[in-house]
């Protein structure tokens, strides 16, 4: 433990010599007309920077029919203006100082300021590609650290004094170095399996030949694969023994198992719902007293969206073990049925008719598959009748399309002089001669 902790006091020392070295040069003569240039090359793009942001970001407001990829990279060009702006003062200063001074060292704090600031813009660019902020901040300062300690050229030293900051337990050991290399590898990796992913996933999708429920299923499986392997890839990367983690993992895994059985219980689930094909996106079904079209199928649950705007998460266990009506399993014919009477001095005949019209002229009833009207029974005061259709679009809505029959119902009797009776009742008063005003007709509750 003593030469460990005197090994790293060696190491900070030699750290220390260095830095005060690179501090001497800096006060040459030399360099400080150097510094000066690269001070007025950070203010000039600075004021560049404060009179171009709002007049480019107005620009992008006019863009409105440019696809949002284009929008999204102007926006992280605007962001990082300064920084643009530096880079390009900066290396044009070296060139200049190079075209007037031979000698290298006239320009080489520029030069090197010019490369440190190129690497830092496109490490700034490149890590947007990191979609997770935590994981992006920290691949970001990784890189921006080791590129300036890479032109600085004190990356052997910086990295034996990290690595020199360790903890071990048994045969374990853990430094800060290899720390920082797994989070940056695994980083790049993830990052590399996201852009796979989305590529592959937008070719699946766009193959008409595998179903929306298998397409689901592809894409699920491809990111489990890939973000797997992005993982123990890293760990194995930056020499992390996956021995140990394997038998860690496998006996986390068994009280797991019985601790979230309800979870495990919706994966399967939602496994065999993917492939036995009996839901899939887009399809119109009814669980309880939930209606609505599958937005979206997940790994735990399935995204259903109703008419009213609200956004129903059914596990899908309830799916797999309870009774599921799906309007458009095997195809979209859908029949629904109005039930209505008509006075007994009507025709039935002249009834059916109309109702079979009216049905026929809503504009969503199907007309290949015509509209029938049948007796059901005589009421006590009405002729019962039944009238069917079909449609083929229930996402479209079904209280709709039937109130849209009954107002043609309505309108059609209302035409023909059909009434549609309704229970009365009449009360008289006993004692006495009654009056016309002590008759009441009321409509029966």
């Amino acid at each position: 433990m003593e030469a460990e902790f005197e090994n790293l006091i060696g190491q900070i020392a030699i750290l220390r010599q260095m830095l005060t070295a690179q501090a001497l040069n800096l006060i040459l003569p030399s360099r400080l007309y150097q510094l000066a240039i690269i001070l007025g090359c950070i203010i000039l793009a600075w004021l560049l920077n404060r009179f171009t942001v709002e007049r480019m970001r107005d620009w992008m407001r006019t863009r409105e029919n440019w696809v949002k990829w284009r929008l999204r990279a102007l926006l992280v060009i605007n962001r990082r203006l300064t920084l643009i702006y530096f880079v390009a003062l900066i290396w044009v200063a070296t060139w200049i100082m190079r075209w007037i001074h031979v000698f290298p060292s006239r320009s080489f704090l520029l030069g090197l300021a010019a490369s440190i600031a190129t690497a830092w813009l496109l490490v700034v660019l490149i890590t947007r590609l990191v979609r997770n902020p935590a994981l992006r901040s920290v691949v970001r300062w990784g890189l921006l650290v080791y590129v300036t300690l890479y032109f600085l050229g004190l990356v052997d030293e910086t990295a034996a004094f990290l690595d020199d900051m360790a903890f071990e337990v048994g045969k374990f050991r853990l430094s800060l170095l290899v720390l920082i290399n797994a989070l940056v590898v695994i980083g790049v990796l993830f990052t590399g399996a996201r852009l796979i992913t989305q590529t592959s996933s937008a070719r699946i999708r766009q193959n008409e030949n595998i179903s929306p429920s298998m397409q689901v299923l592809a894409v699920k499986a491809m990111q489990l694969l890939l973000y797997g392997a992005a993982f123990f890839l890293g760990l194995k990367a930056v020499g992390v023994d996956l021995t140990g983690l394997a038998v860690l993992s496998g006996a986390i895994g068994v009280g797991l198992g019985f601790g979230l059985q309800k979870v495990v219980s919706n994966l399967v689930s939602g496994i065999i719902i993917l492939l036995d094909k009996s839901i899939k996106p887009g399809d119109v079904i009814s669980i309880g007293e939930t209606f609505g079209w599958i937005n979206a199928l997940g790994a735990r649950y399935v995204s259903i969206t109703t008419r009213d705007g609200k956004e129903y998460l059914i596990p899908n266990e309830d799916l797999i073990t309870g009774q599921v009506v799906n309007w458009s399993h095997s195809n979209h014919f859908v029949r629904l049925d109005i039930h209505f009477g008509t006075a007994y001095g009507d025709d039935p005949h002249k009834v059916r008719a109309i109702a079979i019209e009216a049905a026929a002229s809503v504009p969503r009833v199907l007309g290949d598959k015509a509209p029938v009207c049948h007796i059901v029974g005589f009421g006590d005061s009405s002729v019962d009748y039944i009238l069917r259709f079909w449609i083929t679009d229930p996402s479209a809505g079904l209280t709709n399309i039937r109130g849209n029959v009954y107002l043609a119902l309505w309108d059609a009797f209302h035409e023909h002089g059909i009434s549609i009776p309704f229970p009365q009742r009449e009360v008289r008063m006993l004692g006495g001669e009654t009056s016309p005003m002590e008759q009441k007709t009321l409509p029966e509750d």
